[in-house]
């Protein structure tokens, strides 16, 4: 097999009581549907609904009463998680621990389960580190889907501005979470003005999260009456269209 790592992913692995009711209080999304078959994506927002940190939740196959889960999250922001992680855990018997496994991914079918954003993202599971792979990024962003610090932002981006909705990364069904009243209000009122978008390189302004002079493209936060030359894959091109006709 090729190399599958992604290298600029972490592990943190909260176990204890009541892992999964200290969690959904916390994040986006519906902690109790996360099975080893089903990963989640998800959030922690600020209280005003703006994004903090994104990952993927999985439950940890190891553990023996199916409480404990791995939180699948950019390596540079894995130690500002935990710490924002601890300040919520106050009393509560819950551990917040690295991991010792890795990411792993491919394009391919074989090996783990669909990404959880998006099926043409490929195939994800966790194991043992080894070789780092090739091609996630480029192929990511091809897709138009965004993700980390540096194309989210920190405190910057309102949950559903991050395309959140359409990657599968919030429940609106779960009940209070931090964040959860403005991103209710934004779904509810279909008031999704502006998206984080992939675009052709081009002179950076403003609107600019990072650059990726290498593959040719850059992330931006554009209204969405001003997207531009922006990707327009499928998923976004129904949900704007959905968001038009509401």
């Amino acid at each position: 097999m090729t190399a599958t790592m992604l290298a600029d992913r972490s592990l943190l692995r909260l176990s204890g009581d009541d892992v999964r009711g200290f969690l959904q209080g916390l994040v986006t999304q519906d902690t109790a549907s996360i099975t080893p078959a089903t990963p989640r994506y998800g959030g922690l927002l600020t209280p005003q609904g703006k994004a903090l940190f994104d990952f993927i939740l999985w439950a940890d196959e190891a553990e023996p009463t199916g409480n404990a889960v791995l939180i699948d999250c950019e390596a540079s922001a894995a130690d500002a998680l935990a710490r924002r992680l601890t300040l919520y855990r106050l009393r509560r018997a819950v551990t917040i621990e690295r991991s010792d496994l890795a990411v792993h991914w491919s394009r391919e079918a074989g090996t783990g389960l669909p990404d959880p954003r998006l099926g043409e993202l490929g195939y994800r599971w966790l194991g043992a580190a080894g070789d780092p792979a090739n091609g996630w990024h480029a192929h990511r962003l091809s897709l138009g889907v965004t993700e980390g610090a540096a194309e989210l932002g920190t405190d910057q981006t309102l949950w559903l501005e991050t395309n959140a909705r359409e990657l599968n990364g919030v429940s609106f069904t779960k009940g209070c979470y931090v964040g959860q009243e403005n991103t209710a209000r934004m779904h509810h009122r279909a008031k999704v003005n502006r998206r984080l978008v992939v675009a052709p390189l081009g002179e950076a302004g403003d609107r600019t999260r990072t650059t990726y002079p290498e593959l040719g493209v850059m992330v931006e936060l554009r209204r969405v009456e001003a997207l531009g030359d922006a990707l327009m894959p499928d998923w976004l091109a129904t949900a704007l269209k959905h968001d038009e006709n509401a």
